[in-house]
């Protein structure tokens, strides 16, 4: 990891997993991770997207919201098996995860920002650089408390709405969208 006081230099861009990274199975109108590993679908296109973020010199952070453990309907160990089967295919550089319900008011369930933090803190992370990727306005609104300009993933969910810096189809466009932006920063600074 980047070490503690670690400078803050390195950009990253933060991801949510379920809807995001993997197919979400949709049921009301709202997505549900799934439920094993051998329900995981990556997303079409996420490892070479992910590539060039990569090779652009973005950390790659995931951070999910996992609160079926804590309502008894899922299992630690098979969370943590999905999430190391998502870092196996993808290049995934940490895993944050909070499996918490709303109920419990901590720090770390989006849409508060305590994942994003603590890994900025972890990884010597500039904020202001970064992004977080997701396709709900829990997503969108961690992101913002963070620091981070913010894309969604506009899948259409029967929930909340967000106002995010960006609004796109797909990873792959989420993925284009920052390396545009990245580029351009890159050209303005003489880089």
């Amino acid at each position: 990891m980047g070490g503690v006081g670690a400078k803050m230099n390195s950009a990253a861009v933060f991801l949510d997993r379920d809807g995001t990274l993997n197919t979400a199975t949709i049921r009301d109108g709202r997505p549900h991770p799934p439920a094993s590993i051998d329900d995981l679908v990556i997303v079409p296109g996420a490892a070479a997207a992910l590539l060039d973020l990569r090779r652009a010199g973005y950390l790659m952070i995931m951070v999910t919201n996992q609160p079926d453990v804590a309502a008894g309907r899922q299992r630690r160990e098979v969370v943590e098996a999905i999430n190391e089967a998502v870092r196996g295919q993808l290049p995934i550089d940490d895993i944050r995860v909070c499996y918490h319900l709303d109920a419990d008011a901590c720090d770390c369930r989006k849409p508060k920002p305590g994942m994003l933090l603590d890994a900025a803190h972890d990884w010597g992370i500039d904020l202001g650089r970064s992004f977080m990727v997701g396709d709900r306005w829990r997503d969108v609104e961690a992101g913002r408390a963070a620091g981070c300009r913010t894309v969604l993933i506009e899948a259409g969910y029967d929930e909340r709405r967000a106002a995010p810096d960006f609004s796109v189809a797909s990873l792959v466009d989420a993925c284009g969208v920052i390396l545009k932006l990245g580029s351009s920063r890159r050209l303005a600074c003489g880089r």
